[in-house]
Order: structure tokens, then sequence, then C-alpha cells
């Protein structure tokens, strides 16, 4: 398969190409600094230049033509302010749709965030705020689309501990914590499981392997 990443230096990001790349996938990530580029050639995929907050339509599905599927891991990231929170975690979304709608790449997943709501509860940081109803437009504006096979994972409290290859993955978790290697790993698993198209899911750690995590909510 071609597999393209939107956000390709980021965390969850890089652990993902290095993934798919160990499969035998051919894999691109997409990033706007290129001096970042090296980083991803050392996970074994191919770096392309784009800005997702200054491109267009055309260039991006210019960028993910042949490709089989396409996921949008990009993030305005911490202390990023909260103008960016809408220009990169709901734009740069909704253009990177746009341009896989375009380019006929119909396989496409979303890095969300649990929680992602229009309403954050009382008390939450303004910033945090503005990120998770970025996240819930973006989300939105995902689920409505019939020209996708898209799916939507939202994983708990990130941390950088080594993954466990265990997780807990369901419509609805509760709040926990998962480690990024974990969530690649059940983002590689669900690019090869078409059948959880049509699926927004929580992901914290657990106790099943993901494999089988994966194949549950699939109903295989």
């Amino acid at each position: 398969m071609r597999i393209v990443i939107a956000g390709g230096h980021g965390q969850i990001a890089l652990r993902l190409e290095r993934l798919l790349a160990g499969r035998g996938n051919d894999v691109a990530g997409l990033i706007r600094d290129p001096d970042q580029a090296e980083d991803l050639r050392a996970v074994g995929a191919d770096p392309l230049v784009h800005d997702l907050e200054k491109a267009s339509v055309e260039e991006i599905a210019h960028a993910m033509q042949g490709a089989d599927a396409a996921v949008f891991a990009a993030g305005a990231g911490p202390g990023s302010g909260t103008a960016r929170k809408e220009t990169v975690d709901h734009g740069a979304a909704v253009l990177f749709a746009d341009a896989a709608e375009r380019a006929g790449v119909r396989r496409y997943l979303v890095v969300s965030s649990m929680g992602a709501t229009a309403t954050p509860p009382v008390g939450t940081d303004p910033v945090f705020a503005v990120y998770l109803r970025a996240k819930a437009a973006a989300d939105a504006d995902i689920q409505a689309r019939t020209g996708l096979d898209w799916t939507i994972l939202r994983p708990g409290h990130l941390t950088n501990d080594p993954g466990t290859g265990r997780v807990k993955l369901a419509a609805s978790t509760g709040p926990a914590p998962v480690s990024r290697d974990d969530v690649a790993a059940v983002l590689a698993e669900l690019i090869d499981t078409p059948s959880t198209a049509g699926l927004t899911l929580e992901l914290i750690e657990g106790h099943t392997p993901v494999a089988v995590a994966v194949k549950d909510v699939a109903g295989n």
C-alpha cells in the first residue's frame, strides 16, 4: 500500500511511519519544515514538503495521487495559541480530506482527541477548549462525508511510555492514558482493516492485544 500521512514529523506519525515502512508499505509524510526530512527518511518515509495552512487542495491532492490510504495526524501543538487550533486542527483536517476526495483516496483516518466536543466542560483551560472545539468541528466534517471510508481515533492522555501492545478500543472507553507507541500500532491495524470505516473510536491502555482489539470493533 501507499499511505500519505499529514503531520509527518509528529511523535505519533514518526512511529506510524516506521511501523508501516517495516511492513513493506510505501509511506510518505507531509512536513512544512524541510529540515525535518532526514528524520522521516530515517524511519523509512518519503518526506513531502507542504504547508497545510497555505497549500491548496489541488497541491495536496497531487501529492496524494496513487495513495491507498491517508492519515491526518497533524496538530498545531502545545503553545501554538488559539488561532492555529482552528487553522491546523480544524482547517487543515478539512483541506486534507478535500484533497483525499479529489485524489480518489477513500481510506481516511483521523487522529483526533478524547473529549473532542463543541461544548467542553465548564472550567476547561480556554486554549484547550478551543482545541477540543476545533477537533470536534473537524470530526463532524469528516463524519458527514460519503466520499471517504473514514475512521476517527480518539486517544486518551498521550504518554511516551513504551508500548505494551495491549489496549482498550471502543466507541466509549472513559479517560485514561495510552502510549504513543500503542496509538501508532492501532492506526496501522486500522489501515489494514477497512471494515472499521464509519467508526469513531476511543483508545486507552488496556489488556487486549492490538490486533484483537481492532478485529473486535470491526466485527471480524
